[in-house]
């Protein structure tokens, strides 16, 4: 009526070696079940939202690109839709990668690898490539038969054809990401007219051939040996973490059962035994070709699809449902024990921690952005000569100040030293007289450049090394900002 399977080790698999060399793992497709319509609609969201996002508009104003999101590198600019971050405010960048990181590790502490399985670019894109390798190489079965059978003209058109729509999917990956660096408008009408520079086909290039070498053919092996995120992953988990486990008290001892379809089981084909049929369809839809069975496991990506293909074969043979589920330990081991009642645990430490340190570093940013400066200066002493003196017992030091006006106004600043007594300013290039303050004038989104020389009295200098602080007004808002540098002069 069935036969027992025993449980063997990965050790015991391998003859005791601490290397196995890899094979190429053939994920089956299931096309039912909900993780795999989840799977499919995070395909689809992702995708498009790559593709769609850089040909979203919003206007700045004249002069400003009008592409909602783009990291502008030879303008020195990322816009971000009414946000215009300029190179001295990266640390808003670093704010947002952040909040990316600790929001990864919040969703782990409650849905185990849910990112790996279901929304990560290499999941995702392997998946849109074993899709386009099954439509033309055929099921599970077919495609291993084919990779064994010597070469024909029927494996090599279907091997071509799989080729080509990988190399234009890769190439729509590249152009995807290059879209997000520069204006995707003129990037399609450059790539059509042929007229692409030389950084946008390389930068093309290089994300293209890591789409079509990754996704095409490491794929698995990218999940286990060069990510480092399910090295660490097990540090985010705890006893109340959603991840794909199999219930080995319910399920074992394994074993094969004969006949198929819901109720022509026999009724006793179970008695004595576990539930696991021991059809290795988990292992067959596995993206890396692991058995669920073994255990929690680092190659584990936790796509859940074993868990459809499970909860199939338990409807075929009459058998409740969740022998494979995507649940937390705590509820497994209660279940071993007779509790048959689920608990969620949502409020937990681990998840408050998380939520604390997302929710601080939020209101960092956001108090930054609305207290964001929409000037900044910035001075530079002149290296040689440090000083020079002139006639009238003065000493003269030269000096480059650069104004950031980040605003798209013509802006107007007021320009003035402290505290040397008797200091007077030069603007190189300017009206040439020697004043106590400058007027100065900066287009809207630039950098105005001033070269300029400050003198002061020998009697005023205390020293070869003196206090001189530059005070820069904004004469349209009255915002004051204050740089400390030197003045230098010779001994006393």
């Amino acid at each position: 009526m069935s036969m027992q399977t025993p449980v063997t080790s990965p050790a015991e698999t391998t003859g005791g070696a601490l290397y196995a060399e890899t094979r190429k793992a053939y994920p089956r497709f299931l096309n039912k079940g909900l993780y795999r319509r989840l799977k499919w609609l995070a395909l689809i969201v992702s995708l498009g939202v790559y593709w769609i996002v850089p040909w979203l508009r919003w206007d700045r104003g004249p002069g400003a690109p009008d592409q909602a999101i783009l990291i502008d590198m030879p303008g020195r600019r990322a816009y971000f839709l009414f946000i215009e971050i300029w190179p001295q405010e990266v640390y808003y960048l670093t704010g947002i990668l952040i909040i990316a990181a600790l929001s990864l590790f919040f969703i782990s502490a409650l849905l185990g690898r849910v990112w790996c399985g279901f929304a990560c670019w290499q999941t995702v894109f392997t998946d849109l490539m074993v899709w386009i390798e099954r439509l033309f190489e055929g099921e599970r079965a077919q495609r291993i038969l084919r990779d064994r059978a010597p070469w024909s003209v029927d494996k090599l058109w279907r091997k071509a054809a799989k080729q080509v729509c990988w190399i234009i999917v890769s190439v729509l990956a590249g152009y995807g990401f290059v879209g997000y660096f520069d204006d995707v408008h003129s990037l399609t009408r450059d790539l059509l007219a042929g007229q692409a520079s030389f950084t946008e086909l390389a930068a093309m290039a290089v994300v293209g051939g890591c789409c079509y070498l990754l996704a095409g053919f490491a794929r698995e092996d990218v999940c286990i040996y060069m990510c480092p995120y399910s090295r660490f992953q097990s540090a985010m988990f705890d006893e109340h973490s959603m991840i794909v486990s199999y219930e080995a008290w319910r399920g074992e001892p394994r074993g094969h059962v004969k006949g198929s379809g819901r109720g022509k089981v026999a009724a006793d084909s179970f008695a004595g035994r576990g539930h696991c049929v021991d059809c290795r369809l988990c292992v067959q839809v596995c993206p890396t070709g692991i058995d669920i069975r073994d255990g929690s496991q680092l190659a584990c990506i936790g796509c859940a699809l074993c868990v459809d293909a499970c909860n199939s074969v338990m409807d075929r043979v009459g058998l409740p449902r969740g022998l494979i589920s995507y649940d937390s330990v705590y509820n497994q081991q209660a279940r071993s024990k007779g509790d048959m009642t689920t608990r969620t645990k949502i409020a937990r430490p681990r998840v408050f921690l998380y939520l604390g340190v997302i929710g601080l570093v939020a209101v960092v940013m956001l108090y930054a952005l609305a207290t964001r400066k929409t000037y900044d200066v910035n001075v530079l002493h002149e290296r040689s000569p440090v000083f020079v003196e002139i006639s009238g017992d003065r000493i003269r030091n030269g000096y480059t100040l650069k104004i950031l006006n980040m605003v798209r106004e013509e802006g107007h600043f007021r320009l003035a030293v402290e505290p040397l007594a008797g200091a007077g300013i030069t603007v190189i290039g300017g009206e040439g007289e020697q004043m106590q303050s400058v007027d100065l004038t900066v287009a809207g989104d630039s950098v105005g450049t001033f070269r300029l020389f400050v003198t002061a009295p020998r009697a005023s200098i205390g020293g070869r090394k003196s206090d001189l602080v530059f005070t820069v007004t904004n004469r349209d808002t009255g915002k004051v900002v204050r740089r400390e540098n030197l003045f230098a002069g010779p001994e006393s």
